[in-house]
């Protein structure tokens, strides 16, 4: 039983760390992509694999603290860069304006992540590697100009904020390290504008 229950809360963790890394850009025109989780999915791969486990027990942590790290600063990183291109290749002011509010905003919980991250015991370094899917939708972003790079922009800015508050949410309730459980909580309602603010955007 209890070997069950370990394998089972393992495959649901690396399954959750997968699906901080999927379908953040291939599908930069639709509703959105970064660190988001199926929970409904989890919980029946969960039940197939051990129908004896009880149903109510509480979910496992959706990610380590490393792994929420890495997926953080990725996620600021993507903001930072795909905002940078907004500031030089959208027609709309509206657009610009939103793009130079993620670059400040972006740039300042990369500080703070990497503070906590420092203070740990022992430190961790933020890794913020684009995954595939968020390297891709840069790559798209590339050779777009004026409303249409508006229009894409504004899709994976909803994307990316959407799956980064679901992930945010998801580590602040389960999360392994107090201190980075904080930093999620705390990030909540600021990405939560921001996922507003993208919106309008369309």
């Amino acid at each position: 039983m209890k070997r069950t229950a370990l394998i089972v809360m393992s495959g649901t963790a690396l399954a959750l760390a997968a699906c901080g890394s999927n379908n953040h850009a291939n599908n930069v025109t639709t509703d959105e992509s970064n660190l988001a989780v199926d929970n409904g999915m989890m919980g029946n791969t969960a039940m197939g694999n051990a129908a004896d486990m009880n149903a109510a027990a509480p979910a496992a942590s959706p990610l380590t603290a490393q792994a929420f790290a890495n997926a953080a600063a990725a996620s600021d990183n993507f903001e930072i860069q795909s905002s940078k291109m907004a500031e030089t290749q959208a027609s709309s002011a509206a657009v610009k304006k939103f793009a130079g509010k993620m670059i400040s905003a972006h740039t300042a919980s990369t500080a703070k992540l990497k503070g906590i991250a420092s203070g740990m015991s022992p430190a961790i370094t933020p890794d913020d590697t684009l995954n595939p899917d968020q390297q891709a939708a840069i790559e798209s972003l590339k050779g777009q100009k004026g409303a249409a790079f508006d229009s894409a922009y504004a899709a994976a800015q909803v994307d990316g904020h959407q799956k980064t508050l679901d992930a945010l949410k998801a580590y602040a309730a389960s999360g392994d390290n107090a201190k980075l459980k904080g930093f999620a909580n705390d990030m909540i309602p600021i990405v939560t504008a921001h996922l507003n603010m993208a919106k309008g955007l369309k």
